[in-house]
């Protein structure tokens, strides 16, 4: 999962592993609300090291979150009513991503939620729920006030959250935590190590295969301290987090995603259900639906920057006479590309790949090129090893 930056004066707080972090040489930095490590040995040598092999990353910051619902009460219903995903048609196991959304269509958050098995570490039936660590407190303000009140609602401040991504992951975790091999992409399930409860999924945010491993926050310098023992995994930073999501074509909430932002701009129309389109029966249904039939004024689109100078958030999207009409959003030099790249918001007649436009950054004009994203290939496991 993924998240914004925070105001200065907002109280920054320690991670469980914060120590662990600074024990390996971790840079600790201000973001989401903690000191959290932006890079070890180097941004772009973390980020290689993830594509080749296996990456550790503390993502205990993010919003866990259980819903259940007393008896009788349809548990179903109140999250369809809050999200526009198909929950009635998401198998035990099972995650999906999704949106919260405001009653204008703006993106509140990005999300993954799970259907529990009853087989579960946290023993309820119900759903689990990941949420953006800088909006959790408001997502969480945004849930309680749409769902009913025999709906119950647990942020487990208890658990940390860890995700081990790259080719290699699997190999690592399997020894330590055997049967995980057979999960596939976006399918969680219930394991142990050595006696500690576990909730993993096989799910990330690079664009390649991993996990995602709820654990207790008791038992989680035990478990990373095993996991960096294996010799695919390095522990690795915010920074190259930042450049694989961004070459995977992932948005960055509080970034390429805010309130202002509809589902058809940010081009996730993906997350819209059949079903719930055609019933068009959830928040902010008339906007995203007039947008989805006639189009969108301006859409979250790839572009290849030339040159060397990477171009960051918040440079000017130029029309040919030279006026603002759109602007950069995400931005960076991408190692595994070998070039610049970014996100942007433009015009929807410029959003057409292979249309070159200009960038205006600093005084500077770059050229740059829509292109199709991501900008490297998922390679995630699916079933029936597609």
């Amino acid at each position: 999962m993924t998240d914004a930056d925070i105001p200065d004066e907002i109280a920054i707080e320690t991670l469980p592993l914060d120590a662990w972090h600074r024990a390996r040489g971790g840079r600790m930095v201000p973001f989401a609300g903690y000191e959290m490590p932006v890079q070890y040995e180097g941004i772009m040598a973390e980020h290689l090291w993830v594509r080749e092999s296996a990456g550790l990353f503390d993502v205990s910051h993010m919003g866990q979150l259980l819903f259940r619902s007393d008896e009788g009460a349809d548990l179903v219903a109140a999250l369809e009513a809050v999200l526009p995903a198909d929950i009635a048609g998401l198998g035990e196991g099972k995650q999906r991503y999704s949106l919260l959304l405001a009653e204008d269509g703006g993106i509140l958050d990005d999300l993954m939620v799970t259907r529990l098995p009853d087989a579960n570490p946290f023993d309820i039936q119900g759903f689990y729920m990941v949420v953006n660590g800088a909006t959790k407190i408001d997502d969480i303000a945004h849930l309680l006030e749409y769902l009913p009140d025999d709906i119950a609602l647990n942020h487990m401040e208890d658990q940390a959250l860890l995700a081990l991504q790259g080719p290699k992951a699997v190999d690592a975790l399997a020894r330590l935590v055997p049967g995980v091999e057979a999960l596939v992409f976006m399918t969680a399930g219930a394991f142990e190590w050595n006696g500690v409860p576990l909730w993993i999924s096989r799910s990330g945010y690079t664009g390649e295969d991993g996990f995602e491993i709820s654990v207790p926050a008791e038992n989680v310098e035990a478990l990373a301290t095993a996991l960096a023992a294996e010799p695919e995994v390095k522990p690795i930073g915010l920074g190259a987090r930042d450049s694989l999501r961004l070459e995977a074509g992932l948005p960055l909430y509080g970034h390429d995603l805010d309130p202002e932002t509809t589902p058809i701009q940010a081009d996730l129309g993906f997350a819209l259900s059949k079903r719930r389109r055609e019933a068009g029966d959830f928040m902010g249904a008339a906007r995203i639906l007039a947008e989805r039939e006639t189009g969108a004024i301006v859409k979250r689109v790839g572009l290849l920057v030339a040159g060397r100078q990477p171009v960051r958030e918040g440079a000017a999207v130029l029309d040919a006479q030279g006026s603002e009409v759109g602007r950069v959003t995400s931005g960076g030099f991408a190692p595994s590309v070998g070039a610049p790249i970014a996100m942007a918001y433009v015009p929807t007649a410029l959003a057409v790949p292979g249309t070159t436009i200009q960038l205006a950054q600093r005084g500077k004009v770059h050229q740059a090129t829509v292109t199709t994203m991501p900008f490297i290939p998922h390679r995630y496991v699916r079933a029936g090893g597609k």
